[in-house]
């Protein structure tokens, strides 16, 4: 399955993998924010939702309901949901993949920010060589790259301040067999001239300039936040912009050194303000997310849990819980699989009742 979301959102002037998703819009992009929505509040269980509480979601965020609909079908179709259906009634939870691949992408999210890991001055090279004609290949290519935290010292030719990990290893031999050559090397300075450093391969004065205007975006709201000020509806749209806009930044500034970096590199103060904002609406944005999606499965919704940074750190993807969702009748919430049977609502042989919402009254 492709990456849930689109390298394009960040460099859209780029050539990378078009089956990426979601695919940046003008004004609101449904698909982005059903993803991030998703993550924000029913990652840690893979909670299901009924279809028409996440439409009503994102037309709080400002999504129109044809394209909210639109994009929880294409969503569906690209591997990034999953859905059940029974009746005229439907609800959707992340696909394993998707799920696992958010998990990890928010902990690298948090921690590139966080570590100070000392840096050894060795530079990941990759290096590829790709016909004209497999436009598709150098596209799909490029994107992976990105996503790894690399950029195009010149073409063919990308960096990292990293090493590269086995998967990532195993992605690249995948996406170009016999066309790439990956090495590790020091830069060397040649002395009189201006050699091209490999950070110029990242547009740092760009970089610098986001952190500004990312700061200035949320540090006024801190006040309100800090004391309940920020609730309902405006807390949910608050929490799901400051992660879809902070998320870049794994990207943008993939760790690069800080010895390299300008001083006051605004890394730091970036994270601490996005913490605040995150953690501090995540309480009155999880009760409102809850409310809406009452309203449309008649009960209780347990397993939607907003998560802190702190959690998106040690991983918030829990392995554990119920095994699948169904819906008694037209009226009745969704009802979780008896744990030993796998039937649905009441278990017949074992006798242990479900309710809406909950699990087996005790353990099957």
């Amino acid at each position: 399955m492709s990456n849930p979301f689109d390298i394009e959102e960040i460099f859209p002037d780029e050539e990378v993998a078009p089956v990426r998703l979601p695919r940046r819009q003008s004004g609101p992009a449904p698909q982005g924010l059903a993803v991030t929505l998703m993550a924000d509040y029913t990652l840690r269980r893979r909670a299901w939702l009924p279809s028409s509480a996440i439409v009503a979601l994102l037309a709080e965020a400002g999504a129109s309901e044809a394209g909210a609909r639109a994009a929880i079908s294409r969503l569906a179709r690209r591997g990034v949901l999953e859905g059940d259906r029974r009746g005229r009634h439907s609800a959707y939870r992340l696909a394993p993949a998707a799920a696992a691949q958010v998990s990890d992408g928010g902990r690298w999210l948090v921690s590139s920010a966080a570590d100070a890991e000392p840096w050894d001055e060795w530079w990941t090279l990759i290096a590829f060589s790709l016909p004209q004609q497999e436009r598709s290949r150098r596209r799909a290519l490029r994107g992976r790259l990105r996503w790894m935290g690399c950029a195009p010292l010149y073409d063919g030719l990308w960096v990292s301040p990293h090493p590269l990990a086995g998967p990532a290893m195993a992605q690249l031999a995948e996406a170009a067999p016999e066309a790439i050559t990956v090495f590790r090397a020091r830069h060397v300075e040649l002395g009189a001239a201006a050699p091209r450093s490999p950070l110029q391969a990242w547009n740092v004065a760009d970089i610098a300039e986001q952190y500004e205007t990312f700061i200035a975006r949320w540090r006024p709201m801190l006040p309100r936040i800090r004391t309940g000020r920020v609730g309902g509806a405006a807390a949910v749209r608050a929490r799901t912009e400051v992660m879809d806009t902070y998320r870049r930044f794994a990207v943008l500034d993939p760790r690069l050194p800080i010895r390299l970096l300008p001083r006051g590199w605004r890394r730091g103060a970036a994270l601490e303000v996005f913490t605040t904002v995150y953690d501090g609406l995540a309480a009155a944005a999880e009760r409102h997310v809850r409310a809406i999606v009452a309203r449309y499965c008649n009960g209780p919704a347990p397993d939607v849990l907003a998560h802190t940074v702190a959690d998106i750190r040690a991983g918030v993807l829990e392995d554990a819980g119920p095994a699948g969702w169904a819906r008694r009748g037209s009226s009745a919430g969704w009802r979780p699989r008896c744990r030993s049977t796998g039937s649905r609502g009441c278990c017949w042989r074992c006798r242990h009742r479900t309710r809406p919402g909950t699990g087996p009254t005790r353990r099957c």
